[in-house]
């Protein structure tokens, strides 16, 4: 909701497994939509990942499509 978090409660959040929460998250930053921030203050993980305007954007446009899918799926 707040658009950062670390890599393992993402895999939990999505019910993946490690390598492909991976993969799928370096193609993300790859593609721009996250970028990954070193956090010095949590001993545990210092990788987080926070959505970026692009990725924003991109959330917005599919929330949008499925609003109109499900509008269209009414009549």
């Amino acid at each position: 909701m707040e658009g950062i978090d670390k890599p393992t409660r993402i895999m939990f959040a999505a019910e993946l497994s490690w390598r492909p929460t991976q993969r799928i998250l370096s193609s993300l930053v790859e593609k721009g939509f996250l970028e990954v921030r070193m956090n010095t203050e949590d001993r545990q993980s210092n990788k987080r990942y926070v959505i970026t305007e692009k990725g924003a954007n991109l959330l917005d446009y599919f929330d949008g499509a499925k609003k109109i899918l499900s509008i269209e799926a009414l009549y």
